[in-house]
């Protein structure tokens, strides 16, 4: 194994922006979560719910938005810097379409699907109040994407840490009034949280255009210029892409069945589950972060013409990932009422999660490795194997969890994501170690 160039530096000075950026839709389900949780089990399940369901929309942009930047940090690592914008160009176009027929979708068939899918009347009904503000948001979610991954493949992660700055602020400072009704703002409850969030997500878009229009040469870039139309530049992206956008679905869509399923189990079960998931999204961001650090460094790596040199790299990768999960994970082993506390006022809710919180401290271990070998499996180029390895694993994930919601507790459901986790990790490391992947070309 030929030892990397790329420094423990360089691998934080991509993933830390990232990390950060990692918390824009973490904050908003955090917040959301955190001030529901107050307003009782009910709210709090319906906006996990609701939530849940739009994020499932929201996989394909972010699918498309990975294809994207393997596209770009390969350009980037060429030094072909002004295909950089044409490439972004024929994104902004698809995802402005992509973005039209998500919105319809959830404007004109989420109330039915919803009754489908939730079975108690109360979490239904709050779900669709939360969902009615919540869907407009999607217009701009897929431009944000879009933007991160830009910067991400370009290694400029820097523009995602203010986005998230401000993303924060504005989601907390409107949950907190529109929730509660503070500073002469109506009292909404779960729509309050809803409207938040929306106001947050237009507020990183404008920044995200505002700040790439100032900041970044036009010129060098080939950025705020018209380039013809190229469908086979389009077609070359969506080969890329769409394995990406199918891959992200499944998973998404196998995440929401897991928690339709809890459902079933029960309004406590639900509301247990919230705070459990809210708390998973938190610890796993370091490895997020450095997944997708992986994943852009490995695309970058073999456009330098070192493809010897991804093993070694991952390796450096996932040494950062597991030491960084490891400092949240300790915490939350260590003070799992006082981090639950944040969630709830409900004694007998928080007792009943500690268990699951103890489940899923441990799954963001395994995943802190995982999750960085899979990452390096799409930055390859080779989405279509990252598709089916997990469309692969989520087939015994989903028969793991059916099988744990008839017979055990909650804590048990939750141990899927020990099976998953490991699974992809295994796999997607057997791919790199020996797969013929060097001489893909994209």
């Amino acid at each position: 194994m030929i030892k990397t160039t790329v420094s423990n530096k360089e691998i934080w000075r991509i993933a830390y922006p990232i990390m950060l950026g990692n918390l824009a839709q973490t904050i908003i389900t955090f917040t959301d979560t955190a001030f529901l949780g107050h307003l009782g089990t009910i709210e709090l399940s319906a906006s996990m719910m609701a939530g849940l369901y739009y994020y499932v929309f929201t996989t394909l942009a972010m699918g498309f938005a990975v294809g994207i930047q393997i596209f770009i940090a390969r350009r980037f690592g060429e030094g072909d810097l002004k295909k950089i914008g044409v490439v972004f160009q024929h994104g902004a176009l698809f995802v402005l379409g992509l973005g039209v027929l998500l919105f319809s979708i959830l404007f004109f068939f989420s109330h039915r699907l919803l009754h489908i899918i939730i079975e108690s009347e109360n979490i239904y009904a709050a779900a669709g109040e939360y969902l009615r503000f919540r869907q407009f948001g999607i217009m701009f979610v897929v431009f944000n994407f879009l933007f991160r991954s830009f910067y991400v493949g370009i290694s400029n992660t820097k523009v995602i840490t203010f986005s998230t700055i401000i993303m924060a602020v504005v989601n907390i400072f409107f949950d907190w009034a529109l929730i509660y009704g503070k500073f002469g703002l109506p009292e909404m409850g779960i729509g309050g949280a809803a409207l938040a969030s929306l106001m947050a997500e237009i507020t990183a878009f404008c920044f995200f255009w505002i700040y790439t229009y100032f900041t970044i040469p036009h010129e060098e870039y080939g950025m705020f210029r018209w380039h013809k139309w190229q469908p086979a530049l389009m077609g070359d992206i969506l080969k890329v892409a769409f394995p990406s956008m199918i891959q992200r679905l499944f998973s998404f869509g196998a995440w929401f069945i897991f928690f339709v399923m809890i459902e079933k189990m029960g309004e406590m079960a639900i509301g247990v589950s919230s705070v459990v998931r809210s708390t998973y999204m938190i610890l796993i961001i370091p490895g997020f972060a450095f997944a997708a650090t992986a994943n852009t460094l490995t695309s970058r790596i073999i456009g330098e013409g070192k493809s010897d040199e991804v093993m070694s790299m991952l390796w450096k990768v996932v040494k950062n990932s597991v030491l960084s999960s490891a400092i949240l994970v300790i915490i939350t082993f260590i003070m799992p009422e006082l981090v639950l506390h944040i969630y709830t006022d409900d004694v007998a809710l928080a007792q009943a999660a500690v268990p699951s919180i103890y489940v899923i401290a441990v799954a963001t271990l395994i995943g802190a490795v995982s999750i960085t070998f899979f990452e390096a499996v799409s930055g390859t180029g080779n989405t279509t194997a990252a598709m089916a390895l997990e469309f692969g694993v989520l087939i015994l994930y989903m028969f793991y969890i059916y099988l744990m919601t008839k017979t055990s507790t909650i804590a048990g459901v939750w141990t899927a994501e020990w099976l998953y986790n490991a699974l992809m990790g295994v796999i997607s490391f057997l791919y790199i170690w020996k797969a013929d992947w060097r001489r893909k070309r994209i």
